[in-house]
């Protein structure tokens, strides 16, 4: 007798890994962007320490609510639609055999046979039925808010500490530099570890998440420096 074959989907990690990879790279763009803004604008330790504290608590409060609330609002859409599908079943079964059938030729089911299936789906599981192929939801993409906002908050929190860490022990002078540096190598190795996990090309994720970060480690140094000049 031949084992069972059993396949792992990566899409299945989409719902988690969304929201871990979003958290993980904001926490680090963001947090070593203001380090590395309050660095270009004063050389006071403990300024750019607390600037960098507030950020990360600030920021995976942000990313938790931010998340929570985003997904609630999807999850409610898709109640809303679940609910108006099994109104539908119970009201009009016979067009909603009709539409599901209508489905599956659409798929390339020759129409007898697509009326047979969508027959035998309803007879299993109707409501299952129609919202897997009428509405598209299956478990790994159903919106799960609390399961987003903790991996967004908890992602944010592990990105952001990674340059928060970096200008605590880096020279005096040299903050800007040493926190623009890690944070590069970090977004680089984030864009690979996501890229992995998802599995799609890592040199590719990698430049774009750089590029980005780059952009904005820029944009606040040169904005710092102004703004420790004009003051």
């Amino acid at each position: 007798m031949r084992a069972r074959h059993k396949e792992n989907h990566l899409i299945g990690r989409i719902g988690w890994l969304r929201a871990a990879v979003l958290g993980a790279n904001d926490g680090l763009i963001s947090t070593a962007s203001l380090i590395v803004g309050v660095a270009a604008a004063s050389t006071a330790r403990h300024e750019i320490l607390v600037a960098g504290v507030a950020g990360l608590v600030a920021g995976a409060a942000s990313m938790a609510a931010g998340e929570y609330v985003s997904v609630s609002s999807q999850a409610d859409t898709e109640r809303a639609d679940m609910a108006r599908e099994r109104k539908e079943l119970a009201e009009e079964p016979e067009a909603e055999l009709k539409e599901l059938a209508t489905i599956y030729e659409q798929r390339g089911v020759e129409p007898a046979l697509a009326r047979k299936v969508a027959e035998q789906m309803m007879a299993k599981d109707a409501f299952a039925a129609h919202v897997r192929d009428e509405l598209g939801l299956a478990d790994h993409v159903v919106a799960r808010p609390v399961q987003a906002a903790l991996a967004s908050a908890a992602t944010f929190a592990a990105g952001a500490a990674f340059p928060l860490v970096v200008s605590m022990v880096a020279p005096a002078g040299a903050i800007t530099w040493t926190v623009s540096v890690a944070c590069i190598l970090g977004l680089a190795a984030l864009g690979a570890v996501g890229a992995r996990a998802g599995g799609a090309g890592m040199l590719k994720a990698s430049f774009r998440v750089v590029f980005w970060g780059a952009v904005a480690l820029l944009s606040t140094a040169a904005i710092g420096s102004l703004v420790g000049r004009a003051v």
